[in-house]
């Protein structure tokens, strides 16, 4: 299975095993970086925190599909994420996290086929400047 089809597989057994991931993946990224919390301080409704996370999503599909628009995206997004004091070294946390969040979701039907997709998704994303 070539790599998009297996990070797609893990979007789609994600989301049957959880309707609504986004307070479990942020829950990961507070557990990583505790400190990034206090960003959403304002975000009372989760306004932010879903809009964040529908980007990465997009970001995620984009690149799978090779958009160049979406490299352009991230690259602006890690930049803009440093005027909140997010270095270049943490930007990439948010992903790994969901990484993390679908790794738990899947459980025992995580293969290793599914961690080689997600860390070569990941390296890709940090070749992104």
């Amino acid at each position: 299975m070539l790599q998009t089809e297996i990070i797609l597989d893990t979007l789609e057994r994600a989301g049957e095993a959880c309707a609504d991931p986004a307070p479990l993946i942020y829950a990961r990224l507070f557990q990583l970086r505790p400190e990034f919390e206090k960003l959403f301080v304002m975000d009372t409704d989760g306004g932010v925190r879903g809009s964040m996370l529908e980007t990465c999503f997009t970001a995620i599909l984009g690149l799978l599909e090779n958009s160049p628009t979406q490299r352009v995206i991230i690259s602006s997004s890690r930049f803009a994420h440093g005027g909140y004091g997010v270095s270049e070294a943490d930007f990439e946390l948010m992903f790994i996290a969901i990484r993390d969040t679908f790794r738990e979701l899947i459980g025992d039907a995580w293969t290793p086929a599914m961690e080689a997709a997600w860390a070569g998704l990941l390296a890709e994303i940090t070749a992104v400047q």
